[in-house]
């Protein structure tokens, strides 16, 4: 399943057309080394640029994926430069949509100093990529998601932060948990602890590099969970080292499918939900991971599915209904996937993740 939309032919269709109209925004990007250090510019060259995208293009994929992701399909954006710097224009967006996009900016600068103090004190690796959550929605966020490090392909390949087999497979709950395919993006914001786009494995080596991106991290956590009208947004913790730094930054307790609340800013609360890492239910229903034994790297995966299940019908209830009772919700959702729609969740696990018919499916479950 791919999530995102096809932004190369969204991109042909922002084209800048005529001079500024009164309801046009104007916002102010930086000089130009500011811009190249924030949008990891050029994304994808070596001697050869997969996509020969100038800091101009690079920028205008990038805003278009937010106005896509915010639900203005027909907004328009157009990113030139003056002896002041860069600049995007827009139209068909509200007039206070500059405000997000400069605060992601001014958090970018505080992850950039952290990176340039993690290089300075050699501790950088040439596999790693700078890479911020570039092409969220900027506005119309519903939920908010707490993870490590986005995949370097993502950054290289796709310039997409929400094109990942991580993304995809979390997609996919939350359409089964009732939420339009379109409209995942919106429940999809992510703050990566670590903003640093590297391969798969090197989730080891980034735990250590944390206290790098403190002030950064902190920011986007206080930003990305303000709601409209007051309204605190959800947000889920991915993956033990994330739920560890949970603990570590504020107090927060999380183990899997257990719920805190933490305060990112004064008067404020926001639920939190631990959940498993996406991926992860592929190394617990290996059976490598238990000598080759299928029944209990069945019984593994079966227990994570009804797990990630949960957790994204919690995120899927909270986040349309933000004043919800988070505890009531979590209960609601247990009882559905663990209890209700059992035979379903079994049914998910053997067709998802053993690629199953959905008769192999039904028979398997069905005899258990």
């Amino acid at each position: 399943m791919h999530r995102s939309p096809p932004f190369a032919a969204l991109l042909a269709g922002l084209a800048f057309a005529g001079s500024l109209q009164a309801a046009d925004l104007q916002v102010s990007l930086g000089d130009r080394d500011r811009v190249t250090r924030l949008f990891a510019y050029p994304n994808n060259c070596s001697v050869i640029c997969y996509r020969d995208w100038t800091l101009e293009q690079t920028v205008e994929h990038y805003l278009g994926q937010s106005l896509a992701r915010d639900g203005y399909s027909s907004a328009q954006v157009k990113v030139g430069s003056d002896a002041n710097g860069l600049y995007a224009t827009f139209t068909g967006v509200p007039a206070d949509y500059g405000k997000p996009l400069t605060e992601l900016l001014q958090a970018g600068d505080l992850a950039y100093q952290g990176a340039s103090r993690l290089n300075g004190d050699h501790k950088w690796q040439y596999s790693w990529y700078f890479f911020l959550p570039l092409g969220m929605a900027l506005e119309n966020r519903q939920s908010i998601e707490l993870l490590h490090f986005p995949p370097d392909y993502s950054l290289t390949q796709a310039q997409d932060y929400l094109e990942s087999k991580t993304t995809d497979r979390w997609a996919d709950l939350l359409t089964l948990n009732g939420v339009p395919t379109e409209r995942t993006p919106g429940f999809q914001t992510i703050i990566d602890i670590a903003p640093i786009a590297a391969p798969a494995s090197a989730g080891g080596d980034l735990e250590g590099v944390y206290g790098y991106f403190t002030d950064y991290q902190k920011q986007m956590v206080s930003q990305l969970t303000r709601g409209k009208n007051g309204a605190s947004l959800p947000m889920v913790a991915f993956g033990s080292p994330v739920r560890s730094w949970l603990k570590q930054q504020y107090g927060a307790t999380v183990n899997v499918l257990g719920l805190a609340q933490i305060s990112p800013a004064p008067g404020k609360q926001v639920p939190v939900l631990g959940a498993n890492h996406p991926s992860y239910i592929w190394y617990a229903a290996d059976p490598e991971t238990y000598d080759g034994d299928q029944q209990k790297a069945d019984a593994a995966g079966l227990k994570v599915m009804g797990q990630d299940l949960t957790a994204a019908c919690w995120q899927a209830g909270m986040g349309q209904r933000p004043e919800s009772d988070a505890g009531q919700v979590l209960g609601d959702c247990t009882q559905k996937w663990q209890v209700t729609d059992k035979v379903q969740s079994c049914e998910l696990f053997y067709t998802r993740v053993r690629t199953l018919s959905p008769d192999q499916a039904k028979a398997k479950c069905t005899a258990s």
